[in-house]
């Protein structure tokens, strides 16, 4: 019987990153767009890929520029409310071979704005990997289209061939996004949240710990309910960058608009989210007093134990976690996980290499290998985390973990706890 390639933790980290097996290596084989990851898996597909992300600017729209079959899945954000905002340029055999549509570009973005009530704050025109094979040179497209107009223009770049490159889509698309404010006189207690296109869970304890060190307004581009309250970003003395994907959006704000950045991330092994903090506060001159929110996520991390014991775990990639660090936590907090379905990176490489030393049966799954076509379990886990894993594992208890509202620090950690909690009681 065929199986899905896998590798355990102790035998991926003793080959050591730059020697990956080749089936976890996606330029070494074809990818598999499995329906479990379908929304992972493409720039362009569900969630924030690109195309919605691209419209996380109050008042712009969207030109998609692309052949049909690129621009098929857009129908699922019109069930979101995006139908008024995107607009298509379809793009034919012709097109492609002679290029002929770049000078049609500038054309339909003046004859998209007949078609709106009211003029949009800007047009975001989004290409495919037709243009990433062609070399096209979009900055200047962009500008052709800001002259014809007079509304700025910006690109965003759905390239599904550069995904795992320095630069992938969802780090370009962030650039691309904030490139419209302009310089502004900095305001010593504002500061702005960076890293996703929706806002931080309410309950974040983030928000009371900066303004209990004197920061009076915090900005995110998830909450701008519209384009003067985008236009104020560029007010921050500062920038904390949550997702690692935000950093080139950051450096290009500290170039141009002189706006410094931290950079966090997000974890859930709960002496790394204090000691982080504990950082923060050095670097912005201020003792941040997270004890009453430690406690608490605590408190909840022992109950649950206390409650449901060593519980066997899936962890998948398809949720607001990086799979191995989130892994990595659970086997310190006493769990058992049993498979992760995950992209290794360089970056995330360094929780493999401690797995190996605390679980190093754990077993690394990659979505990506055409090899999952033969995935089966012999042993069910208890508990699966991720939509992915929700979908290898469909009659057993687990949470997707992957809303829109952010999970982050403390906040984070309860709000896994309580998902997970009241799954396990739903399937009881």
């Amino acid at each position: 019987m065929l199986q899905a390639f896998s590798i355990t933790a102790e035998a991926l980290a003793a080959r050591g990153f730059d020697d990956l097996p080749a089936e976890l290596n996606s330029a070494k084989h074809m990818i598999y767009s499995s329906p479990a990851t379908l929304d992972y898996n493409s720039p362009g597909a569900k969630g924030f890929g690109v195309k919605r992300a691209g419209l996380a600017i109050p008042g712009s729209v969207m030109l998609l520029v692309a052949p049909g079959c690129c621009g098929r899945n857009t129908a699922l954000l019109n069930e979101l409310g995006y139908s008024e905002r995107f607009f298509y340029l379809l793009l034919d055999d012709t097109d492609i071979v002679t290029g002929r549509y770049l000078n049609k570009i500038p054309k339909a973005c003046a004859e998209l704005l007949e078609e709106c009530e009211t003029e949009p704050s800007a047009i975001v025109i989004c290409i495919t990997c037709v243009d990433a094979l062609l070399g096209t040179d979009m900055e200047r497209v962009c500008r052709s289209c800001t002259e014809k107009t007079g509304v700025s223009t910006i690109p965003a770049y759905m390239y599904a061939l550069t995904r795992e490159k320095r630069l992938p889509p969802m780090a370009l698309v962030r650039k691309s996004v904030y490139s419209l404010l302009k310089p502004q006189k900095r305001i010593s207690n504002v500061c702005n949240i960076l890293g996703f296109f929706s806002a931080l869970d309410d309950g974040c304890e983030i928000y009371p710990l900066l303004k209990s060190v004197g920061i009076k307004r915090i900005g995110e581009i998830g909450r701008c309910q519209n384009f003067d309250e985008y236009t104020s970003l560029s007010q921050a003395n500062f920038n904390l960058v949550l997702n690692a994907e935000s950093r080139y959006a950051a450096q290009d704000m500290q170039e141009r608009l002189g706006i410094p950045f931290i950079e966090l991330t997000r974890l859930y092994r709960i002496d790394k989210i204090r000691n982080q903090y504990r950082l923060l506060g050095q670097a912005i001159g201020a003792a941040l007093d997270d004890a009453a929110y430690y406690d608490e996520a605590m408190s909840k991390i022992t109950q649950f134990r206390e409650k449901y014991g060593a519980l066997k775990i899936a962890v998948g990639e398809c949720l607001n976690a990086d799979s191995f660090e989130l892994a990595l936590a659970l086997t310190e907090y006493g769990f058992t996980v049993t498979e992760i379905y995950g992209t290794v990176g360089e970056r995330n490489f360094v929780y493999i290499q401690k797995l190996a030393e605390i679980s190093p049966n754990t077993r690394i799954y990659s979505n990506l290998s055409p090899t999952m076509l033969n995935y089966h379990c012999d042993g069910e886990p208890d508990a699966v985390i991720g939509n992915d894993a929700v979908y290898y594992h469909k009659n057993i208890a687990g949470i997707g973990f992957q809303d829109e509202v952010q999970p982050f620090g403390y906040r984070g950690l309860i709000l896994l706890f309580e998902q997970l909690d009241a799954a396990l009681k739903g399937a009881k």
